[in-house]
């Protein structure tokens, strides 16, 4: 990397009206940026980056720009080429100014691009709705004058070991591209042990290029091949079987270029979920269709899940809050959208409709829906609220979890277990149903209980409701990434369940996001 000095003498001037005209144009380029105009006002408008003295933080800056790409942020925002050509133009002291603060500028985006994200989540998919860990930019600035500059910039990214594998499998895919991916596509068809022929053949190449099979000059679709699917189902979220039906091979045909979107994508992703998860959290991956708990990033536990309908208004939000307590037996108070949206129509209808629910006044009596003519109501007036009592028919089953949001959503038990055998599993109105809620609620309970089964199961037995405090709160993450790994590094895929990562890898293509494969 080529060193450079700004020439602050190389203009015939007095040593003084250089230094006072380069600071004045620092003021002035300054201005146009709060932070920046209090940051160089604090240092009376004198450089970090101008001087000989500053040659190692100026290199690691370019440096850090220069592998910007690696972490799959805008290339051309941070061409390494292109600034220093920038900079040895910059030769009077007005203009040596001026770029002296170009240069935190494009050190303040570098910083909050790698630590937080390129996009503002909310305004690419507004049910992402999780505050994004921003950093102060004065602390940044203090923070890289006031130590290492080439360690300042290396602590920046997520230091997580999922960012870090991501970044590998990103590198690598990278470097398969360029030597020709995955290779051609399977022809459509199904494809079981015993079948032959030049779609094997196709399925064979596409499996051992992807790293799922051992090379080998098979035509046939035998044992070893049948294991290879297996493994790409397990790592991919559909029913295990060996076979290759449309599912598995809508998935196999995805083309590298795709996959490498996504995993660009979960970098991002990351970025925005760049803060302490906590030792102990529960990990809801949407498009995993699981909840998780973790214990210093151990998974020590896993069920499945029904998530969000794929229904605009009835999607599962991403965000992060705080798990406080759980209901056992627990009534269902039914959210007003469902209420006018759903019920409403149907008691003007019938007002022996949805009888399973009591109607509640606004002191909280239960009336009678004889007393009610529903059909003087909208959605706007009804003056109302329902309630399902506690029951093995509730629509939130034997318990629920709260973590209490503006979102109304929490994970709970269900009655409806039969969806929990199924592939896609989007059937909610929003909130999370847990396949196992009642081993949920025993994990959680043993850091508190010696005896979390006897403890839970007694107060099942009343049949009243429940509160139970936890302890120790635990933090919970609602995510959705349609690329991961597991713990051995192995990536993992899931469907696109409601378009939302498309539309990011859209927003981040439009700041300047590209494979570098295909570049140039």
């Amino acid at each position: 990397m080529s060193l450079f000095v700004f020439a602050l003498l190389s203009v015939p001037q007095s040593a003084a009206a250089q230094v006072t005209a380069f600071r004045q144009a620092v003021a002035e380029a300054a201005a146009r940026d709060d932070d920046l105009a209090a940051f160089y006002r604090a240092r009376s408008f004198e450089g970090i980056w101008s001087h000989a003295e500053d040659a190692d933080r100026r290199n690691a800056l370019l440096g850090a720009f220069a592998g910007a790409s690696d972490h799959g942020l805008p290339s051309d925002r941070y061409d390494t080429n292109a600034l220093i050509a920038r900079i040895q133009a910059a030769r009077t002291p007005a203009e040596q100014g001026a770029m002296e603060v170009e240069l935190s500028r494009l050190f303040l985006q570098y910083a909050r691009d790698v630590q937080t994200g390129v996009l503002r989540p909310k305004s690419v998919v507004p049910l992402i709705v999780r505050e994004v860990p921003l950093r102060d930019r004065l602390d940044l600035l203090n923070g890289l004058l006031n130590t290492n500059a080439a360690t300042f910039l290396r602590a920046l990214p997520p230091s997580s070991p999922e960012y870090t594998r991501l970044m590998r499998q990103k590198l690598e895919m990278e470097q398969q591209l360029t030597e020709g991916g995955w290779g051609q596509s399977v022809p459509a068809g199904r494809l079981e042990v015993g079948a032959s022929g030049a779609a094997v053949v196709a399925l064979r190449n596409r499996l051992i290029a992807m790293g799922y099979l051992e090379r080998t000059a098979t035509q046939t679709f035998d044992a070893t091949m049948k294991a290879a699917v297996e493994e790409f189902q397990r790592n991919h979220g559909l029913d295990v079987d060996g076979t290759v039906g449309e599912g598995t091979l809508a998935q196999i045909n995805i083309p590298m270029e795709k996959r490498l979107q996504s995993v660009i994508v979960a970098m991002e992703r990351e970025r925005w979920t760049n803060m302490e998860r906590g030792d102990r959290h529960v990990w809801v991956n949407l498009t995993d269709f699981t909840a998780n708990v973790v214990d210093f990033d151990r998974t020590t536990f896993s069920t499945r899940s029904v998530i969000g309908a794929r229904d605009a208004d009835r999607q599962s939000p991403e965000f992060s809050d705080i798990m406080e307590h759980m209901v056992i037996n627990p009534s269902w108070y039914v959210p007003r959208s469902i209420t006018t949206r759903e019920y409403l129509p149907q008691m003007q209808r019938n007002r022996g409709a949805a009888g399973h629910l009591q109607i509640i006044n606004s002191r909280g009596q239960v009336v009678s829906r004889n007393s009610i003519n529903f059909n003087r109501y909208n959605a706007s007036n009804f003056p109302f609220s329902m309630r399902q009592p506690p029951s093995s028919r509730n629509a939130l089953g034997l318990v629920k979890f709260m973590f209490p949001n503006r979102y109304n959503i929490y994970l709970h038990d269900t009655p409806a277990k039969s969806l929990f055998g199924r592939e896609v599993r989007a059937y909610s109105h929003g909130c999370i149903r847990l396949n196992d809620p009642f081993d949920f609620a025993y994990h959680l309970l043993a850091a508190q209980t010696a005896d979390p089964v006897g403890f839970f199961q007694s107060r099942l037995r009343t049949g009243a409701e429940s509160r139970v405090n936890l302890e120790v709160q635990v933090p919970v993450h609602i995510v959705y990434r349609t690329a991961f790994t597991d713990v051995d590094g192995q990536i993992q895929f899931r469907r696109d369940i409601y378009d939302r990562d498309r539309r990011i890898w859209n927003a981040l293509s439009s700041e300047g996001v590209a494979l570098r494969a295909f570049q140039g």
